[in-house]
């Protein structure tokens, strides 16, 4: 079984300081926490950016501002900057930061209900404009999927070269699909050959697709983005934190941890000296 990436997505657009205090929201606090969760295990930090009052932003100097400050204390770490941004973003607003090249970024393959009113609307006229742009822009996407039917407009996508091979996979389990062990086999077991692929739990259900995905031979996302939690009732002090507990789980069950080099060769990147 191939080593184990670790993502850290270490502070995403939604959740607050008021909800766990080590939330980063300031250049500082994000560099913090990248580098809790360098140091921890993860080759890659999945980067939202915020403004210093914790307002979810796009802008391409926030992002570079943030990457140039993370590669100081994390020089070899993959940073892969969020698509995504927050809801009621419009699309060019989220593809800005490709303007700055990462290896990464994330590329939702459908739209999402997050409750209530939320829909973070993804077209299909949006996926294409974004395959195409990441493409020119020589960044490789990390499909997002939330529902099963994601992957199989994704499987579309790569038929006609919008998506290119080999396709890495991000499942999110527990907003729109189910987080369980049946749900994420049946969903990896639909992904084009060839393709990688991690799970990501949100909330109480992270640690079990964790321990899921290791056994599975996926990789794993852990972080505040998803889960504040280190365990039930108690907060976690740090992405450092949630990282040490999944690479305890992996040595557990006998899996080794990738380093960011190896990562790459897996993900089928560039080497960092090419880049």
């Amino acid at each position: 079984m191939e080593k184990l990436i670790i993502t850290a997505a270490i502070c995403g657009a939604e959740v607050t300081k008021e909800q766990n205090p080590m939330v980063p929201y300031t250049v500082e606090e994000i560099v913090r926490e990248a580098k809790s969760a360098y140091d921890a295990g993860a080759s890659i930090i999945h980067l939202h950016v915020r403004e210093d009052d914790g307002t979810p932003t796009q802008s391409k100097a926030r992002f570079e501002e943030c990457i140039d400050a993370i590669r100081k204390v994390c020089p070899d770490a993959i940073i892969q900057p969020s698509t995504g941004g927050a809801v009621g973003m419009s699309d060019m607003e989220r593809l800005e930061v490709t303007e700055l090249h990462p290896e990464m970024a994330t590329l939702d393959c459908g739209s999402c209900n997050f409750g209530g009113d939320e829909v973070f609307l993804n077209s299909d006229t949006t996926i294409r404009n974004f395959g195409r742009i990441m493409q020119e822009r020589g960044v490789k996407p990390e499909v997002e999927v939330f529902d099963k039917g994601m992957v199989d407009l994704a499987k579309g996508y790569i038929k006609e070269g919008v998506i290119t091979q080999p396709t890495h996979f991000d499942f999110v389990m527990g907003v729109q699909l189910a987080a369980t062990v049946p749900d994420l086999a049946y969903i990896a077991g639909s992904v084009p050959e060839g393709s990688t692929w991690t799970v990501a739990g949100v909330g109480k259900n992270q640690f079990p697709m964790a321990t899921a995905g290791i056994l599975m031979g996926g990789h794993v996302r852990v972080g505040f983005e998803d889960n504040l939690y280190i365990e039930k009732g108690k907060l976690a002090e740090s992405n450092g934190q949630l990282v040490e507990k999944v690479v305890t789980i992996a040595k557990l069950l006998g899996r080794e941890i990738a380093t960011p080099a190896e990562a790459r060769e897996i993900l089928s990147l560039p080497k960092r000296e090419e880049l």
